[in-house]
C-alpha cells in the first residue's frame, strides 16, 4: 500500500507540477512590461501603422520599456515586440520554419503576388520555391548582371545630364531610380524592356507601379485593420476571396499582379517557343536554353520529373510581380535614402567621390569596374551598410509561433511583479512584433549615436567587439534583408545594383538638398519617402543635382 500511496503522491506532484508549468507558460507574456492599450478593439497595432514616421513610436517605446515587452493586438490578442537581437536570431534562424508569416501578412503577400515565394506559408512549400529559385541567384549567375545595370545606369545618367543642361536643378530621384531599376530588372530578370527610362514609355506594366504603396497602405482605417485582423480565423480556402474587395488598395494589387501574369506567360511563350496551352500545361516541360535570365534559369530549374520539386504554373508566374516589385522598388529607395544622407553631409560624398575616383584612376582607360572594384570601395560600401541601417524600408516583420517555444534573451527583462527573465516562454498561436528600424538603432549594438548617420561605425568597429554581437540577418548584422530561412533571397542582387547605381550618380553629380524641404518616413506597408505635409503628391525626394566637373 505504501509503494501504491508513494506512487499516487508522486504522480500527483508531476501532474500538480506540470499544471504550474503550463500555467505559467500561459501567463508569462500577460506578466510583461509595455504600452497600455488606447482600445480593446484596436490595441496598438494602431499606433504603429498610424504613426506619422516610422520609428518614431517604436522607439519611444523600447527607451520605456526595454528591447522585449508586450503590446496589444487587434481584439484583445497580447503580442510580443522585440529588438533582442538573440530573439530575433532564434525567431528567423535557429527556429525559423516553426514561426511562420502573420495570416494576414501572408494574405496580403498573395493579394499583390499570387502564389510567390512571399506568400509560402509552410516550410514544405517555402523550401520547395527556394530550391528552384536558387539557382537565379549564385554568384556566378549574379556576376554577370553588373554589365546590365551599368548599361542602364549610365543611360539614365546621360537623361539627367541632359535635364541639367536644359536648365533643370530639382529632380524626384526616387522617380528616376525607379525607372532605372524597373529597367535592370526588366532585362536581367526577364530580358523585357520595360522602356522606363525613355521619354514616351507608355508601358501598362510599370505605369500600375507609379505610387502603388503611396496611394493604397498609408494610415489604414480602423475597419480594415480589424478586418484583416480577423483574416487568422478564417480558412484559408475562404480567404483568398478577399483579393476580389471592390476598393482601392484591393483593385491596385489585382491590377498589377493580372498585368505581371500576362507579360510572364508571353515571356514564357516567346523564350520556349511554347503556344498559350503548353504554358498552362506544364511550365517546366519546355526548356529556355542557355539563356541567363531569371525566368530561363528558374525554368531549367524547375523541369525536375518529381512533380513534388516543382512549381506549377501559377507559382512560377507569381513569382514575376514578386522579383518586379521587391527587386526594383526597394532597391531604388534605398538608393534614394543614401543619397538623401549624402546631400545633408557632403564631407561624406566627398569621401565616396574621392574613393571611387581613386579606383578609376588604377583601371585602363574606358574599363569598367568589375565585382571586385565595387568590393574594394570601403567607405562606400560603408555608406551603402549605414543607409540600409538608418531606413530599411521593410520596417517591421510579424510572426506566429507554429508550436510551444522558448526563446532566449541577449537582454533580461524585468516583469511586472519584478521577476527577472532570461528566457521567454510562449504558446502556439503567440503572435510577435520584430521591429527591424528599432533593432537597426538600438544602442547596445549601434553605440550611442545609433540614431546618427555614421558610416564609419561599419569601418572602425574593433574585431573583438564585432565577435562578441549576436550575428542576425544575411549582411553586415543588419535585418534590412531579414534573416535565417525566409531572408530576402534577392539581397546579393540588390547589392550589386546599389554598388554599380552609387558609383554611377556620385562620379557623375553632386547631390544637395533644396531648400526649406523635409522628407518623411511614410509607414506605407513599405517606407517610402514622402515630402512632410505633401502626402497628397505620393513618394518624394526631390534633390538638387550638378554637374561635377
Amino acid at each position: 500500500m505504501k509503494g501504491v500511496s508513494y506512487a499516487i503522491a508522486a504522480a500527483t506532484t508531476i501532474w500538480v507540477a506540470a499544471i504550474v508549468v503550463i500555467r505559467r507558460k500561459r501567463s508569462v507574456v500577460n506578466r510583461l512590461r509595455g504600452p497600455p492599450s488606447p482600445s480593446w478593439l484596436l490595441g496598438n497595432e494602431q499606433d504603429i501603422l498610424r504613426q506619422s514616421e516610422v520609428g518614431n513610436i517604436e522607439s519611444r517605446w523600447i527607451r520605456e520599456y526595454g528591447t522585449t515587452f508586450k503590446i496589444s493586438s487587434c481584439y484583445g490578442r497580447a503580442g510580443i515586440f522585440t529588438v533582442d537581437p538573440r530573439a530575433i536570431q532564434h525567431i528567423f534562424q535557429t527556429a525559423g520554419y516553426r514561426y511562420s508569416r502573420r495570416a494576414d501578412s501572408t494574405q496580403m503577400n498573395r493579394n499583390m503576388f499570387g502564389r510567390s515565394i512571399l506568400s509560402a506559408s509552410s516550410s514544405e512549400v517555402h523550401q520547395r520555391h527556394r530550391k528552384v529559385m536558387n539557382p537565379v541567384f549564385t554568384a556566378q549567375q549574379l556576376r554577370g548582371f553588373l554589365p546590365v545595370f551599368q548599361t542602364v545606369a549610365s543611360r539614365m545618367t546621360q537623361k539627367l545630364k541632359d535635364q541639367i543642361q536644359n536648365g533643370e536643378k530639382s529632380f524626384n530621384i526616387i522617380s528616376w531610380l525607379g525607372r532605372c531599376t524597373l529597367d535592370a530588372i526588366g532585362t536581367a530578370a526577364f530580358n523585357y524592356p520595360f522602356g522606363a527610362l525613355e521619354d514616351s514609355h507608355e508601358d501598362e506594366l510599370s505605369q500600375s507601379l507609379e505610387n502603388l504603396f503611396a496611394d493604397t497602405l498609408p494610415f489604414p482605417p480602423k475597419w480594415d485593420l480589424l478586418f484583416k485582423s480577423a483574416w487568422r480565423y478564417i480558412p484559408t480556402s475562404i480567404l483568398q476571396l478577399v483579393e476580389y474587395m471592390p476598393t482601392k488598395e484591393y483593385r491596385r494589387f489585382r491590377r498589377f499582379r493580372k498585368l505581371c501574369r500576362g507579360v510572364a506567360k508571353a515571356l514564357i511563350r516567346e523564350n520556349t517557343g511554347a503556344t498559350h496551352s503548353d504554358v498552362d500545361r506544364d511550365f517546366g516541360e519546355n526548356s529556355a536554353g542557355s539563356r541567363r535570365d531569371f525566368m530561363s534559369v528558374m525554368a531549367r530549374a524547375n523541369d525536375s520529373e518529381d512533380p513534388r520539386r516543382q512549381l506549377d504554373e501559377e507559382e512560377v508566374l507569381s513569382q514575376m510581380g514578386t522579383l518586379i516589385l521587391v527587386g526594383h522598388d526597394t532597391t531604388a529607395n534605398t538608393l534614394s535614402w543614401l543619397l538623401y544622407e549624402l546631400s545633408k553631409h557632403l564631407d561624406d560624398q566627398e569621401r565616396v567621390r574621392d574613393e571611387i575616383q581613386a579606383r578609376r584612376a588604377q583601371l585602363p582607360s574606358g574599363a569598367p569596374f568589375t565585382i571586385s572594384d565595387l568590393e574594394s570601395l570601403t567607405f562606400t560600401n560603408a555608406t551603402i551598410k549605414e543607409a540600409l541601417r538608418l531606413h530599411p524600408i521593410v520596417f517591421e516583420l510579424r510572426r506566429t509561433a507554429e508550436r510551444d517555444d522558448t526563446i532566449p534573451l541577449d537582454i533580461p527583462i524585468v516583469t511586472t511583479d519584478g521577476e527577472v527573465i532570461k528566457e521567454l516562454p510562449i504558446r502556439k498561436g503567440q503572435d510577435l512584433f520584430i521591429s527591424i528600424s528599432g533593432y537597426n538603432r538600438l544602442p547596445s549594438i549601434w553605440g550611442d549615436d545609433a540614431d546618427a548617420w555614421n558610416p564609419r561605425r561599419f569601418i572602425d568597429v574593433p574585431r573583438k567587439e564585432n565577435e562578441k554581437r549576436t550575428a542576425v540577418g544575411v549582411y553586415a548584422n543588419l535585418m534590412s534583408f531579414s534573416g535565417g530561412v525566409r531572408a530576402c533571397i534577392g539581397w546579393r542582387f540588390a547589392l550589386i545594383e546599389l554598388q554599380a547605381l552609387v558609383v554611377e550618380m556620385i562620379e557623375n553629380f553632386t547631390v544637395s538638398l533644396p531648400d526649406g524641404v523635409e522628407i518623411s518616413r511614410l509607414p506605407a506597408g513599405m517606407m517610402i519617402p514622402v515630402v512632410k505635409d505633401k502626402l497628397d503628391e505620393g513618394t518624394q525626394m526631390p534633390l538638387v543635382l550638378s554637374l561635377v566637373e
